[in-house]
């Protein structure tokens, strides 16, 4: 089987099984545009990077009926290069990184969503911000006069494990903080969580979108 029908195939099988309420980012991150183009040509129109200069590129070569997801820890000094084009922010974890898209897409003349990042995982590698945190954040008068990004809901990273009952704790973590913070504003409604390893179980917990990579395109190569 050649390498293009993997990738077609890897899609069908994954989208049939995955409910109507569940949004695919497929995760692109190191994957050269020819890779990316087979996963369009079936239909693919959502991808997720975690670098905004590869990210940029690629917007560059790739059709612009495409949704760039930046899914990565994001550098405040960068976001002015994805402020154009990007669709929504998964790793919002600040008030100043939420200031600085609220500035860029006001540059743009445009509204750019966001998700908070919610740190649900015990390693420290993890970027994220506490429920509490987020509560505090989006009851503050300076959240609510930012215009220029809407934030529709939440993402967090599990640990990666193999303990089941461990992940299934920090989604259900997730599931619940988003819950909360949407008595707050009723117009958040995506839950992103789930990837490759774990996106059933996500599902199961009340994702609303999953992160799906290697699954779609194979290992990443990192070199």
């Amino acid at each position: 089987m050649n390498f293009k029908m993997s990738i077609k195939k890897q899609l069908q099988e994954l989208k049939s099984v995955l409910p109507k309420q569940v949004t695919l980012v497929a995760v692109s991150k190191t994957k050269p545009v020819q890779d990316l183009i087979k996963a369009y040509d079936v239909g693919q129109r959502i991808f997720g990077e975690n670098k905004v200069q590869e990210m940029v590129e690629k917007y560059q070569q790739m059709p612009k009926d495409i949704e760039w997801h930046m899914i990565g820890h994001v550098q405040r000094n960068k976001v002015k290069y994805m402020a154009p084009f990007v669709d929504l922010i998964h790793g919002v974890d600040s008030l100043k990184l939420l200031s600085e898209i609220n500035k860029q897409a006001l540059k743009n003349n445009r509204c750019i969503n966001g998700l908070l990042q919610i740190k649900i995982a015990a390693e420290d590698s993890k970027f994220g911000m506490t429920k509490n945190d987020a509560i505090q954040l989006m009851k503050s008068s300076e959240f609510k006069n930012l215009k220029n990004i809407k934030i529709k809901g939440v993402m967090g990273m599990a640990t990666f494990t193999d303990d089941q009952n461990k992940i299934r704790k920090e989604f259900e973590t997730l599931k619940s903080t988003f819950s909360e913070l949407k008595s707050i504003q009723d117009s958040m409604h995506i839950i992103s969580m789930g990837m490759s390893g774990d996106y059933p179980l996500a599902i199961e917990c009340g994702s609303t979108m999953i992160r799906v990579g290697s699954y779609i395109f194979g290992a990443r190569n990192y070199q």
